[in-house]
């Protein structure tokens, strides 16, 4: 259903006909990790996230998963395998 408290205009899984049903009844504001995300909206309530109604909990175990501004553990250049049996005969000439 279409949020009609905190985030007018958005779909939200917690509304539905009696109103706000997650924990407190409305959705929370962002958290300070929170800032550049593209996933933040500005209501004039303050600024919320689009995808979880809780910011904080996803940032109490490291970062958040759903983040578009924190680059994520890039793996180092992959290696390439290298035959042995050549590299020697590499090395030999």
């Amino acid at each position: 259903m279409v949020c009609n408290s905190v985030k007018p205009g958005v779909e939200c899984f917690f509304m539905n006909k009696n109103g706000c049903q997650f924990n407190g009844g409305a959705c929370h504001q962002i958290v300070e990790q929170c800032v550049g995300c593209l996933k933040v909206k500005e209501f004039p309530t303050g600024n919320y996230c689009l995808i979880f109604p809780e910011p904080a909990v996803k940032w109490r175990t490291g970062k958040c998963s759903m983040a578009t501004h924190v680059g994520k553990n890039a793996p180092a250049k992959d290696v390439q395998k290298i035959n042995p049996l050549k590299a020697s005969k590499r090395a030999a000439r």
